[in-house]
């Protein structure tokens, strides 16, 4: 067994496809609409579906905005440098909410992003 995909609901396709792989640097691997459901879903991710995990974003047509609940946590993405990555991702128009450093009671190198739809992404330095 093997993950496949994480799903989020998003309000904007087309922006929210602009920021995973305009600031993030990911990849639009597939898109399809579905007109008789009124949705359209998009998959992201730095490689291969048949290699790696990837984000499904799901654009219902008829929602434009998502409540984020209390329940979701953050999408993970591992980095060669963190103070880099949130340094480009800052110069490309990203918003970073957790400046990079130690996380709290540990040494791992982390930061924090938004997406357009406030859904927080981590950013993580390799593991020697």
């Amino acid at each position: 067994m093997r993950i496949l995909h994480t799903m989020i609901r998003v309000g904007d396709l087309e922006q929210s496809i602009a920021f995973y792989t305009e600031i993030l640097g990911m990849q639009l691997l597939r898109r399809k609409d579905y007109p008789d459901g009124r949705f359209t879903l998009a998959f992201l991710g730095y490689g291969k579906e048949s290699e790696q995990a990837c984000i499904e974003l799901t654009h219902n047509w008829d929602i434009g905005h998502y409540d984020l609940g209390n329940g979701y946590g953050h999408i993970a993405l591992e980095v060669d440098d963190v103070y880099k990555a949130c340094a480009d991702i800052r110069a490309r128009g990203g918003v970073v909410t957790r400046e990079p450093g130690p996380m709290k009671h540990g040494s791992t190198i982390l930061a924090f992003v938004k997406d357009p739809d406030g859904y927080a992404i981590e950013l993580l330095g390799k593991k020697s």
